[in-house]
Parts: C-alpha cells; sequence; structure tokens
C-alpha cells in the first residue's frame, strides 16, 4: 500500500503558474506510476497526466499539453504537476493516484485502473 498527500493547490489569476506535490509514503514509490486528475463538482473526474514508473515516459490530456508537466523524484518519494498558464477551466479539485505496475506497461488514462488516491487539492483560477 502506498499512501499520497498532495500540497501546492491556491488561488490564482489566469495566465498563473501553481506547482503541486503528491509525497507518498508506505510501499517503494518507484513500483508505483503516477497520475493526476482532476474533479470539479457535478462532473466526472477528469484524467490529466501520468507518468512511469523511472519517469521517462509521459502522457497528458490534450486540454493540458503544453501547458502542464508531470515530473518525479523516486529518491525523494514525490511527484509534481507544473501547471503554467492557468486558466480558469484549469479550477478542479486536483487528485494524486498511483498504480503498481511493470515498468514496461503502458501508461493509462483510466481513473479505475488507479488503487491509490490522495485527498485532493484545490486549484481555483480567476479570469
Amino acid at each position: 500500500q502506498v499512501h499520497l498527500v498532495e500540497s501546492g493547490g491556491g488561488l490564482v489569476q489566469a495566465g498563473d503558474s501553481l506547482r503541486l506535490s503528491c509525497a507518498a509514503s508506505g510501499r517503494t514509490f518507484s513500483m508505483f506510476a503516477v497520475g493526476w486528475f482532476r474533479q470539479t463538482p457535478g462532473k466526472e473526474r477528469e484524467f490529466v497526466a501520468a507518468i512511469s514508473r523511472p519517469g521517462s515516459n509521459t502522457i497528458y490530456a490534450d486540454s493540458v499539453k503544453g501547458r502542464f508537466t508531470i515530473s518525479r523524484d523516486n529518491n525523494k518519494n514525490t511527484a509534481w504537476l507544473q501547471m503554467n498558464n492557468l486558466k480558469p477551466d484549469d479550477t478542479a479539485l486536483y487528485y494524486c493516484a498511483a498504480r503498481s505496475q511493470i515498468v514496461t506497461a503502458p501508461l493509462t488514462t483510466a481513473d479505475g485502473s488507479y488503487a491509490y488516491w490522495g485527498q485532493g487539492t484545490q486549484v481555483t483560477v480567476s479570469s
């Protein structure tokens, strides 16, 4: 089992940047692929980005490509989501998630594939 704690959310203006952190504890962090998801009230949870166990592969939702960057440091048991040029549509509760998989397995955007979730951190972008 791995325990995830997100931080770094806040209230910003359109065009600003934020860096979300996902701190992991428990089992060896490097055994898990990591994903970021977001959700707004009344809507389904939406995939944002994912990163492979060693950090060599990443995938992004089309809506954030070129603006968001996912990264990780397995020595620090931490993953990050750097969010630049934020838009009001980025307003949501952001979740970090982890799934155990073999190194060569492809990354997935399906939230049901992730077994471990943090409590979320709120990002609010004003226009």
